[in-house]
């Protein structure tokens, strides 16, 4: 099976090359990248986003290694610091002993009394030599250890450089991203009000019946005030009213009509 696979591929790119000669990388490389591009535009954006916000979060990971070793290392320098002063101390101990034991040798003295014991002078030069000889080793190693201490002091600051730079960055980018989800939403909640379609037709239909609702309401009103706009008035026409129909009546029973009266006679 992989035989024959190593097989297709070589007859592939033999084929390939055929076609296109000493362009076929390049047109691989092109048709690769176009694939790529056309496969990343597939991809959501929600995704995208959510993969950048679990790239920031894979820096807490990161973060507390380097505070785990910021703290191994601020113990070393303290234990140092601490071996260093005692080391000092025992040094300058050492150092005014030698300096004294100097002086007793240049006062030309041939004997010499330490702790109630008594020396020559061949026996106090031969340990001041032993002395010093021991002071200048625990000196130079010494040295080294401040020399040690002042790299780990070094290492330890650029630590802390460090763990501030990732504390900062992973609080930009969270910003950042909180900002593009924002944004994109915003982006989102416009895409929604654009391709929103209304339809006129039922549009015109609910801006007709609101219309005719009105009027139907403005009727109602106008009937209501009907009544009200002769109230508190005298009744004069029901009086004429009534007083016409017994007129009417009477030349009806009778079969008579309204007679003139002559003004000029009467007078």
């Amino acid at each position: 099976m992989i035989r024959k696979l190593i097989v297709g591929g070589l007859v592939a790119a033999g084929v390939m090359t055929f076609a296109f000669g000493r362009d076929v990388w390049s047109y691989v490389r092109t048709g690769t990248g176009q694939v790529r591009n056309a496969i990343k535009a597939e991809v959501p954006l929600e995704f995208e986003m959510q993969r950048a916000r679990e790239v920031v979060e894979n820096l807490v990971p990161e973060i507390r290694q380097c505070m785990h070793i910021i703290a191994e290392q601020q113990v070393d320098v303290e234990h140092l610091e601490q071996q260093l002063a005692i080391a000092e101390t025992e040094m300058a101990d050492q150092k005014e002993v030698i300096l004294n034991m100097r002086a007793d040798l240049d006062s030309g003295k041939s004997q010499f009394v330490y702790a109630s014991h008594q020396y020559s002078a061949d026996q106090v030069r031969h340990d001041l030599e032993l002395r010093f000889s021991k002071f200048q080793n625990a000196d130079e190693r010494m040295q080294r250890e401040r020399n040690i201490l002042e790299a780990r002091k070094k290492a330890l600051a650029a630590n802390q450089e460090k763990l501030e730079t990732l504390l900062a960055t992973k609080q930009t980018l969270a910003v950042e991203i909180e900002q593009l989800e924002a944004r994109h939403q915003t982006i989102q909640a416009a895409e929604a009000v654009q391709y929103v379609e209304i339809d006129d037709s039922q549009l015109n239909r609910a801006k007709t019946l609101i219309t005719e609702l009105n009027k139907q309401l403005d009727v109602k009103e106008k009937m209501l005030d009907v009544p009200q706009q002769f109230n508190g008035l005298i009744p004069v026409e029901k009086e004429i009213a009534d007083r016409q129909d017994v007129v009417t009546k009477i030349d009806s029973y009778f079969g008579t009509a309204p007679k003139s009266i002559n003004m000029t006679q009467a007078e």
